[in-house]
């Protein structure tokens, strides 16, 4: 059996998506749960049935979680995020950033969830993940406001959700990482 999928997670600035090669393979054979998502996969290709669109986006989102599992739980070679979460401690952090990421986190929080002194943590973080904690954070924020500016959402509403104290702080951030502001990157998604 082969299955061929291509994932777009918002570009190259997607630590998701930086954290994994340009191509992944994975043998499945010793995966029956796997095998069992792809033939459903292939079923709903084939018979083009209602709504076939989102089964197949939601089988392929399970899809790809399992192999991100199985590369995190692999080891990772080389400093990014599947290596940081591939260390139980940070993991834990890395997490709570995910989950909260318009939480006023500092790095001395990062560190007592993850169970670390503040220097260990620091160092661990960096060199697992390959940038500071905060970077990482700021990096992630962006992403997920971008995501929420393609969608339309409002400057000052998402500058506010992901911990910017300003819509001009957000927008200055915003353009030094994406070279664009928010309000232009919304307008070249609309036409």
């Amino acid at each position: 059996m082969l299955f061929c999928a291509r994932v777009d997670w918002g570009g190259q600035h997607n630590p998701l998506l930086t954290a994994l090669p340009e191509t992944v393979e994975i043998d499945l054979s010793g995966d029956p749960d796997s095998i069992g998502l792809v033939r459903m996969m292939q079923s709903e290709i084939t018979a083009r049935r209602c709504g076939v669109d989102t089964v197949l986006s939601r089988l392929g989102e399970v899809l790809i979680m399992r192999m991100m599992r199985a590369q995190i739980e692999a080891g990772a070679m080389q400093p990014g995020l599947l290596a940081g979460l591939s260390d139980a401690r940070l993991s834990r952090a890395i997490v709570a950033m995910h989950d909260r990421p318009g939480q006023a986190w500092r790095n001395e929080d990062f560190a007592a969830i993850a169970g670390m002194s503040l220097s260990r943590f620091a160092e661990t973080f960096l060199a697992q993940v390959g940038e500071p904690p905060a970077a990482y954070l700021r990096r992630w924020r962006l992403t997920l406001a971008r995501q929420d500016m393609v969608k339309g959402h409002r400057v000052d509403v998402v500058a506010r959700r992901y911990g910017f104290s300003s819509p001009e702080g957000f927008t200055r951030a915003f353009k030094s990482h994406f070279g664009k502001t928010p309000i232009m990157l919304r307008r070249e998604q609309s036409l």
